[in-house]
């Protein structure tokens, strides 16, 4: 044992808190350096004032003092006690914050043209535009990002057009629903139940 290990150690001796073998390598180093001897007596020495110093008793009023000088204790806010009391739901918000951050962001750059169906044989793209020719049928739903959709055929399920619009002929015939999204909201509220059909679809 070096100087260097010694010194963190002298309090603890006095103390009476080490163990036997950190004791007995103790020792064995103040055997050999008059250094950490003197300054176990100089520790020794200051211990002995302290405790030979009398107890001196509390001012009148003292306690009172402090506690005027202290800052005053804030009440928390209901929302945060609620909060507390809550655990489940503070972390349902979390992860419902954090969900439609994730959305936001990829409404806001994705810009390239998507198109979904189970039958896209009868669709005609052509730039950002999404054609169903008159005389032409689509079997099942139809879904177009980021596009115009325009139907002259038929279309048997539903259409879904997110950020584009829809161009329906006089000739043309759907069988389901017609959903236009163009506001962000609306379209996390697409995407977390698409997401959520799927989780539950996945179980």
């Amino acid at each position: 044992m070096d100087c260097k290990e010694a010194l963190p150690l002298l309090h603890e001796y006095l103390d009476g808190g080490l163990d036997r073998r950190e004791s007995a390598k103790l020792k064995e180093h103040l055997l050999v350096c008059e250094a950490c001897r003197r300054r176990l007596q100089q520790y020794e020495k200051v211990e002995a004032l302290v405790h030979a110093w009398p107890p001196q008793p509390v001012p009148e009023g003292l306690t009172e003092r402090v506690m005027q000088v202290l800052p005053p204790v804030r009440e928390q806010h209901p929302w945060y006690q609620w909060i507390r009391r809550h655990p489940a739901v503070s972390v349902a918000a979390v992860f419902f914050l954090v969900m439609m951050s994730v959305f936001v962001s990829t409404w806001n750059d994705d810009k390239e043209l998507l198109v979904k169906g189970s039958d896209l044989q009868s669709v005609v793209i052509q730039g950002s535009t999404v054609y169903v020719p008159l005389g032409k049928k689509v079997a099942g739903d139809l879904t177009v990002e980021n596009g115009e959709l325009k139907v002259d055929g038929d279309i048997e399920g539903n259409i879904v057009v997110i950020d584009g619009s829809v161009n329906l002929a006089s000739t043309a015939h759907i069988s389901g629903q017609i959903k236009e999204i163009d506001e962000a909201f609306s379209w996390i509220l697409y995407k977390m139940n698409q997401w959520f059909t799927l989780v539950s679809g996945s179980k």
